[in-house]
């Protein structure tokens, strides 16, 4: 089973729809005990990145944790990407997960917020999640801010700069963009984290 989180800031009915459709049994659930059950995690997300303190507040960060050090795949979705990292200059004083230490920050000054629309990804080598997906594909982003590119960056995109579509590291993902509304690639990428092996 794969838990869905819903922490009241997620594109929830257009995940759960997309899962669905890549064959994965998965649950909508804000329960922590839920959450610690699932055999595959999911936080997708849309909006401000405070909302994330639910989270905490709710004891569903301390459930994900767990789960990922016991081996569970973790994907996160935009801001669920976003959450993976220390914090954001969007929310100060709101902590991420901190599975990477840098910080994520809005575009550069003068740059149109927020980034909407269909980017073409340069994906490196390796990559489970991206497995059979083709580089320079497009997926649909919409965010105003964005994570630096780490070493554990999977696919960087441009919007006159570079910064990471994709992040993984082991059982830990993140995609910034929306596979859940990015056509036949998105659903290959869900596809691909369905079927990974726990």
């Amino acid at each position: 089973m794969i838990a869905v989180v819903d922490y009241k800031a997620g594109n929830l009915t257009s995940v759960m729809k997309a899962l669905h459709v890549a064959g994965a049994k998965a649950v909508l659930t804000e329960d922590p005990d839920v959450v610690r059950r699932a055999v595959k995690i999911v936080l997708p997300g849309v909006g401000h990145f405070a909302a994330t303190s639910f989270l905490a507040e709710h004891g569903l960060k301390e459930a994900i944790e767990e789960r990922i050090r016991a081996g569970a795949p973790f994907l996160g979705i935009c801001v669920g990407l976003q959450w993976l990292f220390a914090g954001s200059t969007e929310a100060p004083g709101y902590e991420g997960l901190s599975t990477f230490p840098q910080l994520c920050d809005r575009f550069a000054p003068g740059k149109k917020v927020p980034h909407v629309g269909w980017n073409s990804l340069a994906i490196r080598e390796g990559s489970q999640l991206f497995a059979g997906i083709e580089d320079g594909s497009f997926v649909y982003f919409t965010h105003s801010y964005r994570a630096p590119v780490i070493n554990e960056t999977a696919a960087v995109t441009n919007y006159d700069e570079p910064f990471t579509a994709a992040v993984e590291r082991g059982n830990v993902m993140g995609v910034q963009f929306h596979p859940e509304k990015s056509g036949a690639a998105g659903l290959h990428l869900l596809e691909n984290f369905v079927r990974l092996a726990c």
